[in-house]
């Protein structure tokens, strides 16, 4: 097949890429350009790019210090750069060392993120190579502080910002987005970032931070990722009299004018990107959260990372942790203190995967589980009051006002939080469900760090080193009478990665319950022997890639069982299918 690209520009240059076929009819491409979730109408044998001093300030195509003495000379930039020639693997070795000179993270953050605008392979090679030492950077914790701080350290905006002022533009305001083949959208209105409350605008630090790892953890091309922020006000009085804040200075729109807009922002992302575009709700408020999942679960690909894949990872941590028990999920007792869209996406996975394992009806198993929200434990004297998500979990019970009251009245074997609020895993709680339980399970699962229900140490040290515990953000191993702990954390990027590598190589357009499900059973299954013994029910981010390829094959496999996939036909070997389709950020040669 001859290109369709021959005809170049005077002073472009051309990237390489070799044609081979690649496993399901894609086109292979070994400098790293994803293949298989192109549009497999276009066969990207060769691009241009500009050249000379625009090349070095085009973050897509820049290599820096690491262009040859070849591809200096035919791309118009000697001159514009120093002698030296320096490896990708050298470069990666400065960029990591100076960034360990900074000791604040927040700085580390900039640091970063500087280094995606300038040199994007480069950015994405450092942080595939360190996972484990910067994924709390570019994500929880640090990433709160970032977004807290968005105003001030803004410098080049990053995404797409859609605000009231854009009603009725939604569609040309998309259009002015540069890329066009968008796979995933990561969207916030920012009014529940993390446990840090409304931060209206500066949100935008969560979409740009997710799709960071989409492609870092998942694999999906850099340019098929959109974030936007859907600005209507925010109701954060330090923020609206903040000089330095960017986003609009006004009360956050409700009721019609709010869902009018975001009915005509999913409009125009379907009409603009299709229908396989997979749209990722972020951090919304409850009551928009629960309603926006409902209202266009039905007619867009959405998914919905605080309820859903917050749930499928803690799901997938309990069945990891009672295969080493010798338990049955079936057989455990739950209680939450949390019951907005973490806590009852949570429970209501659990509920799923329970009915599924025992065919028994989704009403009873419900009745494992127990919610404390802040008026106490929910009951069904309290039906009447309580908003719509929480009336599945109002079971017969007298009230009790406090979860110290409810630990010891249900005596769970698995302790879930999910309140936002930090300190709330009392020494009392912890030592009670130590008295009733040989090994406790206790997820303290609120973000960042500072919300935290619990720490790993006073887990630990209250259950006397008995406890499984797992949380939100990191915290470092644990030293107990001589036996060093090594705390899980229940970090939603093990999951949303390879879940929407899962459904763009498989061209699903709706997001099912058993897809969840299949996610969970992939990481659990991921865990191993030698993790059990240090104590963890997560496996080492290290191998996140692997991971992300066996979650997105099984997430496919499913989507083509349920009928829900459009690619086709269905690859034979979908995990390799998977490690085929993943971004590399290898350099590529130009010539």
């Amino acid at each position: 097949m001859e290109s369709t690209l021959k005809e170049m520009r005077d002073g472009a240059s051309v990237l390489d890429m070799d044609p081979k076929s690649a496993v399901g009819g894609g086109v292979e491409d070994i400098y790293g350009e994803d293949c298989a979730t192109e549009d497999r109408l276009i066969t990207p044998w060769s691009v241009t790019v500009s050249s000379g001093y625009v090349l070095l300030r085009d973050p897509h195509y820049n290599k820096g210090l690491a262009f040859s003495e070849k591809e200096r000379d035919s791309h118009y930039l000697r001159g514009l750069l120093p002698p030296s020639i320096f490896s990708q693997g050298l470069q990666e070795k400065k960029l990591m060392y100076n960034l360990r000179q900074y000791q604040v993270p927040l700085q580390q953050y900039t640091f970063l993120m500087e280094l995606q605008e300038r040199n994007e392979k480069l950015f994405y090679k450092v942080l595939i190579d360190n996972v484990e030492e910067l994924l709390p950077i570019v994500y929880t914790p640090t990433v709160g502080e970032a977004c807290q701080k968005y105003g001030s350290i803004f410098k080049r905006p990053r995404g797409l910002y859609i605000s009231l002022k854009e009603k009725g533009k939604v569609l040309e305001v998309l259009k002015n987005w540069p890329e066009k083949r968008i796979q995933v959208i990561v969207v916030t209105d920012g009014e529940r970032i993390l446990g840090l409350g409304d931060l209206g605008c500066q949100g935008m630090g969560i979409p740009v931070g997710k799709l960071a790892l989409y492609t870092a953890l998942g694999g999906l091309r850099p340019s098929s990722c959109l974030p936007i922020t859907i600005d209507v006000g925010t109701n954060t009085e330090t923020l609206l009299k903040d000089e330095f804040y960017i986003g609009l200075r006004q009360k956050r729109a409700t009721g019609q004018e709010y869902a009018d807009l975001l009915h005509e922002f999913m409009s125009a992302v379907k009409q603009n990107y299709g229908e396989k575009v997979l749209v990722q709700f972020e951090d919304f408020a409850n009551h928009n959260a629960f309603e926006l999942l409902a209202k266009y679960g039905t007619t867009h690909l959405v998914f919905n990372d605080d309820i859903q894949g917050t749930a499928s990872v803690v799901l997938a941590g309990l069945i990891a942790a009672f295969r080493l028990l010798g338990g049955k999920l079936a057989e455990q007792t739950f209680l939450f203190l949390g019951a907005g869209e973490a806590g009852t996406g949570i429970a209501e996975l659990i509920a799923l995967e329970i009915s599924k394992q025992t065919k028994a009806p989704l009403e009873e198993t419900r009745k494992k589980i127990w919610l404390v929200d802040s008026k106490g434990l929910i009951v069904g004297s309290r039906k009447d009051s309580l908003q719509h998500f929480k009336k599945p979990w109002a079971h017969d019970h007298e009230p009790i006002k406090d979860l110290l009251g409810a630990v010891k009245s249900i005596k769970p074997t698995v302790l879930i939080g999910t309140s936002g609020v930090g300190k709330t895993f009392t020494k009392e709680v912890i030592e009670a469900m130590a008295s009733f339980n040989e090994k406790p399970i206790i997820f303290a699962l609120s973000n960042p760090t500072s919300q935290s229900e619990c720490t790993a140490e006073e887990a630990y040290k209250w259950t006397k080193g008995r406890a499984f515990f797992a949380s939100g953000s990191p915290f470092d191993p644990v030293e107990y009478e001589g036996k060093v702990f090594v705390p899980g954390q229940g970090n939603n990027a093990f999951i949303f990665p390879g879940f929407g590598l899962g459904l763009v190589m498989s061209g699903a357009i709706r997001v099912h319950d058993e897809m969840l499900l299949a996610a969970s059973e992939a990481l659990a299954n991921q865990v191993t022997q030698e993790d059990f013994e240090k104590g963890m029910i997560y496996p080492s981010f290290r191998k996140i890639r692997k991971i992300s390829a066996d979650i997105a094959a099984n997430v496919a496999a499913k989507a083509y069982e349920l009928g829900l996939a459009t690619q086709l036909p269905k690859p034979e070997n979908l995990v390799k299918y998977a490690e085929s389709c993943m971004y590399s950020p290898l350099y590529r040669t130009y010539r």
